[in-house]
């Protein structure tokens, strides 16, 4: 038997990270054959149509141009107060919900959701997301010693399930007073796929339901990391006009992130915003976990924040910035309706895709395809139910075909 020296808690976690993994594969056979002859569709971060990694010009122009001081000196634990207003306009552009408010500055959208799991479920609870789900997720619950449940998240007719839903918040709250419910939307990671505003609807009914007159309480956690890319700015910010003076016992959570928004990615800077139809709610929320942040990572990236409230404030440079953004958004679209084009020609079934980094081909042995992949120097993430593939980082010259060299992946293995 191995020597631990290890708390009982953490005996044997190791992280072995799959996405990393297969990002790493397609990085050495890059190196031995030559990029131009590998297709790596699994990084998620743009790059440019010469494989580049994409950093908007003008994020890059304010970054670079900050004083000394507002490069290297700490941040308050909460944020900077410029950040933490701008963010919510950031966030919610026109639709800012009615009731009170809060952010917190947290390392990402990361940050969020760990904070969300270890300051509003108990030890043993359950946390509750789609059966599509981004992996970290799953790692976040199990190392606060959580379990992650999930629902089938779209019908047979590829619509969003709420009934599934329905079922599963009822049996939960069979065993738990608190559920905290993660909805990655809109441009979900790892499909591609967004809830309309009934289906948000739809999911708020479902919590005011299960907590009505019970005592019971539901955290809703909104993970818009890719909102920036999901559609008209102001259009996919609507639904959050739903989450407006919600019943107090009903807490909304959105994780917002600048890794995408603002190409920021390693800078790992967020906020985690809280909206409540109660004061007390919306004081405890800024409290506990200011307090949470300062038992984790302290502070985190000033000139990150710095950047976002300068952007945020400047009509001019908000200006350059979305219409930069716009142009790798309608970049991403357009290998998007190829690779969509090309699946429905060739018979290869994907899951609904609306918009955003990723889309996903159902499949009963991931693996097996994204191992048969690499004979045509394919690189995608095997996930549970599928292959991920990040059309984010492929190039339209490298999607024009790629299609049918997954569907021969998967005839080749019998799906």
């Amino acid at each position: 038997m191995k020597l631990s020296l290890a708390a009982r808690h953490a005996k044997g976690k190791a992280a072995n990270d799959i996405i990393f993994a297969a990002s790493m594969a397609a990085v050495a056979k890059e190196a031995e054959i030559g990029s131009d002859k590998v297709t790596n569709a699994t990084i998620g971060a743009i790059l440019d149509e010469e494989g580049k990694l994409v950093c908007l010009p003008t994020v890059e122009k304010v970054l670079r141009s900050l004083q000394t001081n507002e490069l290297i000196a700490y941040a308050p634990i909460s944020g900077l107060p410029d950040y933490l207003e701008a963010v919510l306009t950031a966030a919610f552009g026109n639709s800012r919900p009615e009731g009170y408010l809060a952010a917190v500055a947290t390392a990402g959208g990361t940050g969020v959701i760990h904070h969300a799991i270890w300051n509003y479920t108990d030890a043993g609870d359950t946390v509750l997301t789609s059966d599509w789900y981004w992996g970290p997720y799953n790692v976040l619950c199990k190392d606060m010693g959580r379990t992650l449940a999930t629902y089938q998240m779209l019908d047979a007719d590829n619509k969003y399930n709420l009934p599934a839903l329905q079922t599963k918040v009822k049996e939960i709250f069979a065993k738990q007073d608190s559920l905290l419910l993660i909805i990655n939307t809109p441009a979900h990671n790892p499909t591609g796929y967004s809830l309309s505003d009934e289906d948000i609807e739809g999911v708020i009914t479902c919590l005011k339901e299960a907590t009505e007159g019970n005592g019971k309480k539901a955290i809703l956690l909104l993970d818009i990391a890719y909102i920036d890319y999901a559609g008209e700015k102001e259009e996919v910010r609507k639904c959050f006009k739903k989450i407006s003076n919600l019943p107090e016992n009903i807490l909304t959570i959105v994780a917002y992130s600048m890794s995408k928004g603002f190409t920021m990615y390693g800078q790992r800077t967020g906020a985690m915003i809280g909206v409540s139809s109660n004061a007390d709610v919306i004081q405890e929320f800024a409290d506990i976990n200011q307090y949470t942040s300062r038992a984790t990572w302290s502070n985190i990236n000033r000139p990150a924040m710095k950047t976002l409230a300068l952007v945020y404030n400047d009509k001019g440079l908000l200006s350059a910035v979305e219409n930069e953004r716009d142009i790798y958004y309608k970049m991403i679209k357009a290998r998007a309706d190829l690779f969509t084009k090309e699946a429905q020609e060739c018979g290869l079934k994907m899951l609904p895709y609306i918009a955003g980094f990723f889309l996903s081909i159902p499949a009963k042995n991931p693996k097996a395809i994204c191992d048969k992949l690499h004979d045509y120097n394919i690189y995608a993430v095997p996930l549970a139910a599928g292959v991920r593939v990040a059309l984010c980082a492929v190039p339209l010259k490298k999607i024009a075909g790629m299609p049918v060299k997954i569907k021969a992946a998967m005839d080749a293995v019998g799906e």
